[in-house]
């Protein structure tokens, strides 16, 4: 085969494979918000929503954050967000992880508090995406209950998008999403004695 022959037929198969994928795209007509979920044992689940809020930035679109378990030592993206204070609401609602605080009574006390914060944000039209950091967590120790957190959502205005982050995200919660992303573990350096890198983990 010629290169001339051989170019000819990579763009004959290019040609085939885009009327496919416009034939794909232009059945998609729904819009809606959606409910999407970051779960899994790998890092990067409260990362990619920090990419989803930058997206909406990007777009001038108003964000909400609640984090659930999360304390209030300094985070790089904390401070970021602070840079947007006529866009973005950030609530840091926890007390540390549950190894920390040893305290069931206290963690519940302070997950149901981040959860108004979160359903005053769902009651805001303009709020275009909500962020639920490691919201997977308090719903995996039953410190709120599920079908109230779903009936909540589902309440939320209609075009508003909202992502939940943490390990163990509930069945109940992974049926009621749109999108749902497992973050699979292969490495990670902290097995090997690496701290967390500012920057990096927080």
């Amino acid at each position: 085969m010629t290169t001339t022959d051989a170019d000819r037929d990579h763009a004959e198969k290019k040609r085939r494979i885009k009327a496919a994928k416009d034939k794909l795209y232009a059945s998609k007509t729904v819009e809606k918000g959606l409910l999407m979920v970051h779960t899994g044992t790998g890092k990067g689940k409260s990362t990619a929503a920090w990419g989803l809020v930058m997206r909406a930035l990007g777009h001038g679109l108003k964000v909400g954050v609640v984090q659930f378990v999360k304390g209030r030592r300094e985070t790089g993206e904390r401070q970021m967000l602070a840079r947007f204070d006529d866009l973005v609401t950030v609530k840091v609602m926890g007390e540390g992880f549950t190894w920390e605080t040893q305290d069931k009574a206290r963690d519940i006390k302070a997950a149901e508090a981040a959860w108004e914060e979160a359903k005053a944000m769902f009651a805001d039209p303009e709020i275009h995406l909500v962020v639920l950091d490691e919201l997977n967590i308090v719903l995996r120790y039953d410190y709120l209950d599920v079908h109230q957190v779903l009936a909540d959502l589902a309440r939320r205005p209609a075009m508003q998008h909202v992502v939940a982050t943490g390990r163990n995200a509930k069945q109940e919660l992974i049926d009621a999403a749109d999108l749902v992303t497992e973050m699979t573990l292969v490495k990670h350096p902290f097995r090997e004695g690496v701290r967390g890198q500012l920057g990096v983990e927080f």
